[in-house]
């Protein structure tokens, strides 16, 4: 593999990471109460602790994203110049 692919190939894990967590926010942003109500059914859930956790997952896949894809993809976007 060549810095050029796998620069893409970064590159394209970055748009698809983000757009899972764009996804993933927008849904709770306008269907948050369908949502809850589905997982209510499964689950002796809180609505805190439903919000406490879709927060607390969405920021850890910020960060994993972050870590591993964007990061890595503008380092080999500046040694590759």
């Amino acid at each position: 593999m060549t810095v050029d692919m796998i620069r893409e190939l970064l590159g394209w894990c970055c748009v698809i990471n983000v757009g899972l967590l764009l996804w993933w926010f927008l849904i709770i942003l306008l269907a948050h109460d369908w949502v809850y109500k589905i997982h209510r059914k499964w689950f002796k859930i809180s609505e805190e602790t439903f919000d406490a956790i879709h927060y607390a997952g969405m920021a850890f896949l910020k960060i994993v994203v972050f870590v591993f894809s964007i990061v890595p993809y503008f380092a080999l976007r500046i040694i590759g110049q």
